[in-house]
Order: structure tokens, then C-alpha cells, then sequence
């Protein structure tokens, strides 16, 4: 197990609402080349701005009961009335096609959701089958389609769900299978609600599964450029990490439960840099130091936070500490001279405008003018103070006399 906090990977570490992990893959010991260390290559941020919080979904009545047989995606427009618009946008609709047990057997956020899913593309092409995906409602765990969603199905209903791709798999995609921008529909049977397990009665074992699945999940959000999503799924893991526990773990398993918590902690850094929350990352990389002082990617992030503040003198001592540790790094090569560069400029621009500010004449001119002047204007202005002083002491002299 890697000590240097692991970056998010490529992929989604679940298929589309299966849950199912993706084959583990080893971390790499040689940092990725890239500008944040990270395996996929820079894109631009995604505008979260419209992103629904889930819990603005509210509980309305259960709709008026429909066909029992799944309707083509132009049926929603043929009979609107059987259909619930969930956010109030149109991109996402809901239609029960097999009623369930009443409003009251609704599960709630927190529960532990059991569903049968199938998952088709708007051409009819399914995508998906699971006969029993259990995951954790509100966490994020699966597709926002389907999280949003299962929270107004009763117990024993069947839906159809048809959602725009924003809340399945947006411009990305998901290859080979579901092209960039697809809508999905979904046909969905609640089966099982319960609460979820106790974190305080949780083996070592078992936190550290759990953990691990909200933190592919933070990857997997990270990937699709989805940072707001991605720090919620590492806030969860870092929540089950550190919650009490009455079982005694072993050190294997403390040793790995760090290692988890460091991994979130860098790669919830990484999130906070893209949304230029600078204080927060600061704060997460400091976590990872304070555990791992060698961590090079918290020492390098370190740095980058503090130069994107200005604060150029302090960040160069981090990125040298973390060159020192891997003085063949590329990235932090090119990091640390940019930012010496910057200080050089920071420094003449301060000295420049201190100079100006205490009146300083320049280099050239007037220092020589004055230097070149100073021989000669000490004697003339001695021999005119003397010659003053004599005709003061004559004048007196010719005034007491004439008194006399």
C-alpha cells in the first residue's frame, strides 16, 4: 500500500449504478508528469452552478398511476400528466409503472437502498442489468439520476426514470458502452430499505472497505470533472475513517486505515485546488504532513497553494524540501523555477516602490551632480558665514564707540 496518497484515477470505479469496484490497480511509485500530479490530463472545470443539492428534493404525492408497460421516451410528451418533473427542469422525470406500498415505505437519505436496475440507452440499447444494487442513499454512490430518484419510490414500486445526461454520465461518457452526452433511461424496483451499520460496531476490516468505496467514488466524480461531488465523497470517507470505534483494530489495520486517510486527504486537496478553494487545501495538505512530512504530492500542492497566495517565500523551501526527496521530478522542477521567477520580480517591484516611496533619487544623476558639488560648497558657505560674523563685530564696534 502506497504511503504517498494515491490520485484519482481514470475510470469510474462503478458501472452505472452497479456498485461493482473496477480491478484494483497498483500505485504507481513514479509521479505522473502532469501539472497536479494527476493521471488524467487538465480539462476545464465543469460549471456546477445548476448542480441540485439532493436535499431540495422534496416528497410530493406519489403521481397518478400509468401504464404497467414501459413507454418510449415520446410518450412522456403524449401524456405529461403521469409523469413527475423531480427538479423542475424537465431533465429529469419520473413515472411509476408497477404501484408500491404508500408514501409512508419511502426510504430516507442515509438508508441502505436496495434496488433491481436496468439501465437502456434512448435507441433502446441496455446498458446496464442488476437484479440487487445495494448502496447508500444521498451519498452520491451511484448516478444522481438514480440517487435523486430512489428517494421518492415506495417500497415495492417500480419506476421509469428518464434522465438527461448531466445527471448520468455528461460529456464524458462511459466507454465502450454509453457515448458522451447520452440520456438513459432507467427502470427501477425498490426492494429493500434499512438503516446503515453502525460505524462504532464496524471491524477493521469492514471500515476500510467502506472508506475505500466512497473514496473510488471521489475518483471517479474527480475524473468527470466533478469536484463539488468529489469532495463530498471524500468528506464521507474521512467521516468513517475517523468515527469512534468500540472493536480493537490491528496495527496492519490501522496502519491501512491511515493510508486511506491520507489518500483522501490529498486527493481532497487536489479537488479544493481546481475550485480555487486555497485555504481548505492548505489546510488538507497540512493534515498529510502532519502524518507524512515526506509526502512529496502535500508538500507540492503545499506549495502551489501558497504561490497562487503570493506568498513566494515560503513556498520555495516546500518545493525544494519535495525535489530533494524525488530530484528527478519534472513537474516540480518547472514549478519551483517559475515561482523563483516570480520572487525575483516580486523583489524588484518592492524594491523599486520603497524607493519611491522614501524619495531615493536615482542611481544615475543627481547622487554624482551633489558628490561632484561637496568640495566646493563647504568653503563657500564657511567663508560666507565668516565674513558675515566679521562685519557683525565692526559694525558693533563702530556703534560702541560712537556711544562713548
Amino acid at each position: 500500500m502506497a504511503s504517498s496518497g494515491e490520485e484519482p484515477r481514470s475510470g469510474s470505479p462503478c458501472r452505472a449504478g452497479t456498485g461493482t469496484q473496477p480491478p484494483p490497480t497498483a500505485d504507481g511509485a513514479q509521479l505522473d508528469a502532469a501539472e497536479d500530479f494527476e493521471v488524467l490530463e487538465e480539462e476545464e472545470d465543469e460549471d456546477l452552478s445548476e448542480l441540485p443539492p439532493l436535499e431540495a428534493v422534496g416528497r410530493p404525492p406519489a403521481p397518478p398511476r400509468g401504464d404497467t408497460h414501459p413507454p418510449g421516451t415520446g410518450e412522456a410528451a403524449e401524456d405529461p400528466q403521469e409523469w413527475l418533473d423531480v427538479l423542475g427542469s424537465g431533465l429529469l422525470k419520473k413515472k411509476t409503472l408497477v404501484p408500491g406500498q404508500g408514501v409512508d415505505t419511502r426510504p430516507h437519505k442515509g438508508q441502505d437502498v436496495t434496488v433491481r436496475l436496468r439501465a437502456a440507452l434512448e435507441d433502446g440499447t441496455v446498458v446496464e442489468e442488476n437484479p440487487a444494487l445495494t448502496f447508500t442513499l444521498g451519498d452520491c454512490d451511484v448516478l444522481q439520476a438514480l440517487d435523486l430518484c430512489v428517494q421518492l419510490l415506495e417500497m415495492g414500486e417500480t419506476a421509469l426514470i428518464v434522465s438527461d445526461a448531466k445527471y448520468c454520465y455528461g460529456a464524458q461518457g462511459r466507454s465502450p458502452d454509453i457515448p458522451p452526452n447520452a440520456a438513459l433511461t432507467l427502470e427501477v424496483e425498490l426492494l429493500a430499505a434499512q438503516d446503515t451499520p453502525d460505524l462504532e460496531m464496524l471491524s477493521g476490516k469492514e471500515k476500510i472497505e467502506l472508506a475505500n468505496r466512497k473514496r473510488e467514488r471521489g475518483n471517479f466524480f474527480y475524473q468527470q470533472a466533478d469536484y463539488v461531488l468529489a469532495i463530498n465523497s471524500y468528506d464521507i470517507a474521512l467521516k468513517i475513517i475517523s468515527s469512534s470505534s468500540k472493536v480493537d483494530f490491528s496495527p496492519d489495520e490501522e496502519a491501512e486505515l491511515l493510508d486511506v486517510k491520507v489518500k483522501c486527504l490529498n486527493n481532497l486537496a487536489a479537488s479544493q485546488l481546481k475550485l480555487d478553494h486555497y485555504e481548505a487545501a492548505l489546510k488538507s495538505c497540512n493534515l498529510v504532513l502532519e502524518h507524512q512530512p515526506g509526502n512529496i504530492k502535500a508538500l507540492f500542492r503545499k506549495g502551489k497553494v501558497l504561490a497562487q497566495q503570493g506568498e513566494y517565500r515560503e513556498a520555495i523551501p516546500i518545493l525544494k524540501a519535495a525535489l530533494k526527496l524525488e530530484p528527478s521530478n519534472k513537474t516540480i522542477h518547472a514549478e519551483l523555477s517559475k515561482l523563483v521567477k516570480k520572487h525575483a520580480d516580486q523583489k524588484n517591484v518592492e524594491t523599486e516602490m520603497y524607493r519611491k516611496m522614501l524619495g531615493n533619487p536615482s542611481a544615475a544623476g543627481t547622487p554624482g551632480k551633489c558628490k561632484d558639488k561637496l568640495p566646493w560648497s563647504i568653503p563657500w558657505k564657511w567663508l560666507f558665514g565668516a565674513t558675515a560674523i566679521a562685519l557683525g563685530g565692526v559694525a558693533l564696534s563702530v556703534v560702541i564707540a560712537a556711544r562713548n
